[in-house]
C-alpha cells in the first residue's frame, strides 16, 4: 500500500519531489511548504470533478502555515480555487495514506521526500477535522499565561532570566477540587535585574550601531523564571508557542523571526530549557549556569555559556590548594546538580594532584538539629583546616550557622561562585567564623556608559518594563501608585511610603545597589553580542561562499534554527568593549577567574580583596598568580596556615605511608647511602648516577673520589716505611754474612744458600711498595708475579737448607747413600727447579689474562675503589698454592730436623720461620676475601712484609746475634768444645 501512495506522489510535479528532508531538519521553510501545497492544488485541478467532496479552502483553511502568515507562494494561485473539489481517486489515496498512519503523520517524519510529509500531513488534518463534526480544533496546554518585557523587531531575541529570587507555590486543595492559585514571584534580587538591564542595554547599543545588524532592529522577550524550573520551562515553551497559549513540541513564532535563547542564569533552571531547546536544536547562550554535564553535546547540543564550566573552577581550586601546599581538606556540598557534579570533579581533580580528602559530606537542606549536628561535628572534630563549599548560599548559611554557635574559628573556608559573593557575608554573627575566606567569581568586566544607563532607569519612562515597578519599590522601601496609568505622574501622592518614580538610584547604598561589581551583567551582556554576531554572520553571508551543502547560506528571512546555531559556535569577533568571543567544541568558554579575599577589618567593617587571577588558557604553571602581600591573615593564624595530615619531609628524607591512611599521611625517612632527595615531600629517593656519590645530608650528589693505598696516607706511608726497613735489614744481614763469612756461624749450613735467601728477601720485602700508588698496567702485572717469583726462590732456599741439613746429618753414618747428595749440586737444583716452575706458572698467566688495572663504581660509599683485576683468578691461586705447597714441605722437613746437634744445624730456626710463615698466609685468606678496595692491598703488603720478616729475623737473627754479642761462640774451639760434649750426651 505505501508504494502505491509513493507512486502517486509524483502526479505532484518535479519541483515538489525534487525536494527531501535533510537528517537532522528541524521545520519546513515555509515559503517551500507553501509551493508544494500549491504544486498539490495544481495536480488535483487537473482532476476535478463535479461530484460534492472536501474543498481545498478547507485544505488550507486548516493548514497552520497558511493561517500563521502570508507568504509569496512563487505561481498565484487560481482565483476559483475555493470552488475546487477532490475527486474519488484523490480520495481514496488520501483514506489509503490514513491507513498506514496509526496516531499522527509525526512518526514517518524521519528520512521521508517533503512531498510525501505535506499530504500525509495536511490532508491527515484536513480528513480528520471534518470526520469529527463540531468539536473544537484547538490544541494546547492549560498554563497560566505568563507575561514578559518586550520590545518588538525585525528578529527577536528569546530571554529567559531569574529576576526575582524565589518562588511562591501555593499549597494544593485537598482532592484538587479547585483550582489552584497560580505561582508567585517574590523579592527582585537587584544584581538579576542588573543582568536584564545589561541585555536591554546591548540591544540598544546593537540597535544603533552602524556595524553590527545594519538594517535590521533587534527585539526580545524576556521572561522571567522567578529563580525556578516551572518558570524556565512555561517561559521557554510559551516563547517557542508564540506568545500565546503554550503548545509542548510545537513552534508557533512565525513573525519575526526567533533567533535564540538566552539564558537562564542559575544553573537549574538554564538545564531544563537545555533538554527543551536542544529538541529542536535552537541556540541557548546562558550567562551563569556553570553545571558540568552542560558540556555533554550528546545531551545538550544547543547549549552555550559565555561563562566557563564549574570544571574549570574546580581546576583553578586545586591550583590554589596547591600554591599553599593544602593537601588535607574538607568538602562541603549541596545535594543538587551544581553541588554533586562540582564536587565530585574537584574531587578527582584534587586527587590527580596529590591533594587527600579527609571528608566528603552532603550539607543539610532544612534546618534540623540531628544533620546538622552530624556535620558540625565532622567539622570541629577534623584536623584539616581548610574546607572546601560547593554549594548553595541557602545551604552553606545553615551550617554556617551552627558552627558558629559552637565557636569553631580555625578554619579557611574555599567558596565558589554560587555562594562567595552571596548575602551570607552581610550576617555579622557569621564574620568570626568566615574571616579569612578565600573564593574563586568569575572575572567582570567594564561596560561602558552602562552605569549611566541604570541611574537613567526612570519607571514613568519605561512603562514595557514589567519589573521597573517592583524593583523600585524594593530598592527604595516604598509604594509606587499608578505609574503606568498617569504618564504624565500628575495624580501621583508623594507622602511618606510613597514614591514619585523622581528618586535617583545613585543615592542608594552599595549593600542595596551595587555598581562597583558587574561580572554577571557583564556575561549576559555578552550573550546578547555573541548571539547578534552570529545573526550578523548568517544574514551577510556572500553567495556560494555559505557554510552549507553546495555552499549554500541560509535564508535570511526563512533561517532555521540549527543554521543559526552553526553561527553561533563559530563566533570569532570581538565586542564593543574589545573582549573576544569563543566556544570551544563543549560549547564553553574559559573567562578569567579573580581570586577574592574576605576579611574583617578593625573598625568592624568588612570588605572583598581581589589578590589573585586565574587564567584558564595560560601555560600550565602561569595561570594562578596570587598577590600575598596584600593578605592579611587575621587572628585565626600567624602567617599562612597549614593544612596538612603530616609534615613536609624535608630534603633528604622520603615519604613512608602510614598503613591504613590517605597518601597525604606519611612518615619521613632518611634517603639511604647513595641517593639523595632535593625536594621536599619527595615521595622516592633518586639514586646517584655512576661515579657519583651522596653527600652527607642526602640532598645532592658528589663525585666520588678515586680510592687507592696511597703514600701520602698514614697507611701506605708507614707501609712503605717497613718494606724499606726490612729491604735495609735484609741488605745489612747480607753484608754482615759477606763481611764474616770465614767464621763457623756464617759457613754453617751453607753459606752460600745463605746469600740466595737474603737476595731473594730483598725483593720481598720491596715489591710491596709495587702494591701502593694508584694501580696502572705495568704495575698490576708485576706486583704479583715479583711477589710470586721473589717468595719461591726464598722458600725454596729455605727447604734447601733443610734439606741439606737432613743430608749431612744422614750422611755420617758408614756406607750412607746420602754421601753423593751433599754436593751443592743438589740444593742449587732444589732453587731452580722450584724457582723454575712458579715463574712458569707466571708467564702463563700474564700471556693468557693478565692483570689490569680498573675503577669500581659498584662499591657503596663515596669513593672509586681503583684495583687491579687479576684477571684469571685461576692462575693467581694456582701460583698461591704452589707457594703454599714449598711452605709447607719446607716446615715439614724442618720439623723432622728439629733435634739435629744445635752447631751445625738451624733447622730449629727453619721450623719457626715457617710456622710463622705459614700462619700468616692461613690467616691471610680469610682476611683477603673479607676485605674491599685498598685495604685489600693493605692486607697483602702485610702478609708479605710479616712473613718475609719472619724468614729474616728467626733465620738470620740469632746468627747475628752471636757475631756481634757473643763472638765466643764464633770460633771453632766453641764448636768443637760443644760438639764433643754432643757426643758425650749421646
Amino acid at each position: 500500500m505505501r508504494s502505491e501512495v509513493w507512486q502517486s506522489g509524483s502526479e505532484l510535479g518535479p519541483a515538489a519531489s525534487e525536494v527531501k528532508v535533510e537528517p537532522g531538519d528541524d521545520g519546513f521553510a515555509l515559503s517551500t511548504v507553501w509551493k508544494l501545497v500549491h504544486q498539490m492544488v495544481k495536480a488535483i485541478e487537473r482532476k476535478t470533478v463535479s461530484e460534492p467532496s472536501l474543498t481545498i479552502s478547507a485544505l488550507l483553511q486548516l493548514n497552520p502555515v497558511a493561517a500563521a502568515h502570508d507568504v509569496d507562494t512563487g505561481d498565484s494561485l487560481p482565483v476559483n480555487y475555493k470552488s475546487y473539489r477532490l475527486s474519488d481517486k484523490a480520495q481514496s489515496h488520501f483514506q489509503a495514506v490514513l491507513k498506514i498512519i496509526p496516531y499522527s503523520p509525526q512518526v514517518l517524519c524521519m528520512g521521508m521526500d517533503l512531498t510525501h510529509l505535506v499530504v500525509i500531513m495536511h490532508l491527515w488534518k484536513t480528513i480528520s477535522a471534518a470526520a469529527v463534526v463540531g468539536r473544537s480544533t484547538r490544541c494546547g496546554l492549560f498554563t497560566p499565561r505568563m507575561e514578559s518585557y518586550s520590545k518588538e523587531g525585525d528578529v527577536i531575541f528569546g530571554i529567559l532570566a531569574a529576576v526575582h529570587q524565589e518562588t511562591v507555590i501555593p499549597s494544593a486543595k485537598s482532592l484538587f477540587t479547585e483550582p489552584s492559585a497560580p505561582r508567585s514571584c517574590k523579592r527582585i534580587n537587584p544584581k538579576y535585574y542588573q543582568s536584564i538591564s545589561a541585555m536591554v542595554f546591548a540591544i540598544n547599543e546593537i540597535n544603533a550601531s552602524p556595524h553590527l545588524l545594519p538594517n535590521n532592529t533587534l527585539g526580545f522577550q524576556i521572561y522571567d523564571s522567578c529563580s525556578s524550573e516551572a518558570g524556565a520551562i512555561g517561559g521557554t515553551l510559551q516563547q517557542l508557542s508564540g506568545g500565546k497559549e503554550t503548545t509542548p513540541n510545537y513552534f508557533c513564532h512565525f513573525s519575526p523571526k526567533l533567533a535564540g535563547f538566552i539564558g537562564d542564569g542559575p544553573t537549574a533552571e538554564a538545564l531544563p530549557m537545555a533538554r527543551i531547546l536542544g529538541i529542536s536544536l535552537f541556540p541557548q547562550i546562558s550567562y551563569a549556569a556553570g553545571l558540568p554535564m552542560l558540556s555533554d553535546k550528546i545531551q545538550f547540543p544547543s547549549f552555550l555559556r559565555t561563562v566557563g564550566s564549574a570544571s574549570l573552577q574546580a581546576e583553578a581550586l586545586v591550583q590554589l590548594l596547591l600554591h599553599y601546599r593544602w593537601t588535607w581538606i574538607g568538602i562541603l556540598f549541596s545535594d543538587n546538580d551544581l553541588g554533586l557534579q562540582g564536587s565530585h570533579m574537584f574531587k578527582e581533580e584534587a586527587a590527580k594532584n596529590g591533594i587527600c580528602i579527609e571528608f566528603f559530606e552532603t550539607l543539610p537542606t532544612q534546618a534540623k538539629r540531628s544533620p546538622l549536628a552530624y556535620v558540625t561535628n565532622i567539622i570541629q572534630t577534623s584536623s584539616s583546616n581548610v574546607i572546601v563549599c560547593f554549594a548553595s548560599s541557602k545551604d552553606i548559611t545553615l551550617v554556617l550557622k551552627e558552627i558558629s554557635l559552637q565557636g569553631i574559628t580555625r578554619k579557611i573556608w574555599l567558596g565558589t561562585t554560587s555562594w562567595f559573593t552571596s548575602t551570607v557575608f552581610s550576617q555579622r554573627s557569621l564574620w568570626k567564623t568566615l574571616n579569612g575566606t578565600l573564593g574563586m567569581i568569575v572575572q567582570g568586566g567594564e561596560i561602558l556608559e552602562f552605569k549611566e544607563f541604570l541611574y537613567n532607569l526612570d519607571p514613568l519612562k519605561n512603562s514595557k518594563d514589567i519589573f521597573i515597578k517592583t524593583f523600585w519599590e524594593q530598592v527604595f522601601n516604598c509604594k509606587l501608585v499608578d505609574v503606568f496609568n498617569e504618564t504624565n505622574g500628575e495624580n501621583m501622592t508623594v507622602v511618606n511610603g510613597f514614591c514619585s518614580g523622581a528618586e535617583k538610584l545613585e543615592s542608594l547604598d552599595a549593600s542595596v545597589f551595587e555598581v562597583k561589581d558587574f561580572t554577571i551583567p557583564y556575561y549576559a551582556y555578552k550573550a546578547i553580542y555573541a548571539l547578534a554576531m552570529a545573526l550578523h554572520d548568517l544574514l551577510h553571508c556572500n553567495h556560494q561562499e555559505g557554510p552549507f551543502t553546495n555552499k549554500a547560506c541560509a535564508d535570511p528571512k526563512d533561517f532555521q534554527p540549527w543554521q543559526m546555531l552553526h553561527y553561533v559556535k563559530n563566533v570569532r569577533k570581538r565586542s564593543s568593549d574589545g573582549s573576544g568571543f569563543l566556544f570551544d567544541s563543549s560549547g564553553d568558554s574559559a573567562p578569567l577567574y579573580d581570586l577574592l579575599y574576605w576579611h574583617t577589618t578593625s573598625s568592624d567593617t568588612s570588605s572583598f580583596l581581589k589578590v589573585g587571577i586565574y587564567n584558564g588558557r595560560a601555560s600550565t604553571g602561569l595561570r594562578l598568580v596570587v598577590n600575598e602581600s596584600i593578605i592579611f591573615w587575621g587572628g585565626k593564624y600567624h602567617g599562612v596556615p597549614l593544612s596538612v595530615c603530616s609534615d613536609s619531609c624535608a630534603p633528604g628524607y622520603r615519604r613512608s605511608a602510614m598503613r591504613g591512611r590517605p597518601a597525604c599521611c606519611f612518615f619521613c625517612v632518611p634517603c639511604p647511602d647513595g641517593s639523595i632527595s632535593n625536594q621536599t615531600d619527595a615521595l622516592e629517593c633518586m639514586k646517584c648516577p655512576d661515579g657519583q656519590w651522596s653527600f652527607s645530608d642526602k640532598v645532592q650528589c658528589v663525585p666520588k673520589v678515586i680510592d687507592f693505598l696511597s703514600y701520602k696516607e698514614p697507611l701506605g706511608f708507614i707501609l712503605s716505611l717497613i718494606s724499606v726497613f726490612l729491604f735495609l735489614n735484609a741488605t745489612g744481614s747480607l753484608c754482615i754474612f759477606i763481611r764474616y763469612r770465614h767464621t763457623p756461624v756464617v759457613r754453617a749450613n751453607n753459606l752460600h744458600l745463605s746469600y740466595i735467601l737474603l737476595v731473594a728477601l730483598m725483593p720481598c720485602f720491596l715489591c710491596s711498595l709495587v702494591f701502593i700508588g694508584r694501580p696502572n698496567r705495568v704495575t698490576c702485572m708485576l706486583r704479583q708475579v715479583i711477589f710470586a717469583v721473589s717468595f719461591s726462590l726464598a722458600v725454596s732456599c729455605v727447604m734447601a737448607k733443610t734439606i741439606m741439613v737432613v743430608i749431612a746429618f744422614r750422611a755420617t753414618k758408614p756406607n750412607s747413600n746420602f754421601r753423593r747428595w751433599l754436593s751443592s749440586r743438589t740444593s742449587y737444583t732444589i732453587i731452580l727447579s722450584c724457582t723454575t716452575i712458579e715463574l712458569s706458572l707466571a708467564v702463563i698467566w700474564l700471556a693468557t689474562s693478565p692483570p689490569f688495572p680498573e675503577l669500581n663504581n659498584s662499591a657503596v660509599n663515596v669513593n672509586i675503589e681503583a684495583a687491579c683485576n687479576e684477571g684469571s683468578i685461576l692462575m693467581f691461586y694456582c701460583m698461591l698454592v704452589f707457594l703454599g705447597l714449598l711452605a709447607c714441605i719446607s716446615f715439614w722437613i724442618a720439623f723432622l730436623a728439629r733435634n739435629l746437634p744445635d752447631n751445625f744445624n738451624e733447622a730449629k730456626f727453619i721450623t719457626f720461620s715457617m710456622l710463622v710463615f705459614v700462619s700468616v698466609w692461613l690467616s691471610f685468606i680469610p682476611a683477603y676475601l673479607s676485605t674491599k678496595g685498598k685495604y685489600l692491598v693493605a692486607v697483602e703488603i702485610f702478609a708479605i712484609l710479616s712473613s718475609g720478616a719472619g724468614l729474616l729475623f728467626c733465620i738470620f737473627a740469632p746468627k747475628i746475634y752471636i757475631i756481634f754479642l757473643r763472638p765466643e761462640m764464633n770460633s771453632r774451639e766453641f764448636l768443637m768444645k760443644t760438639s764433643s760434649m754432643h757426643n758425650k750426651t749421646k
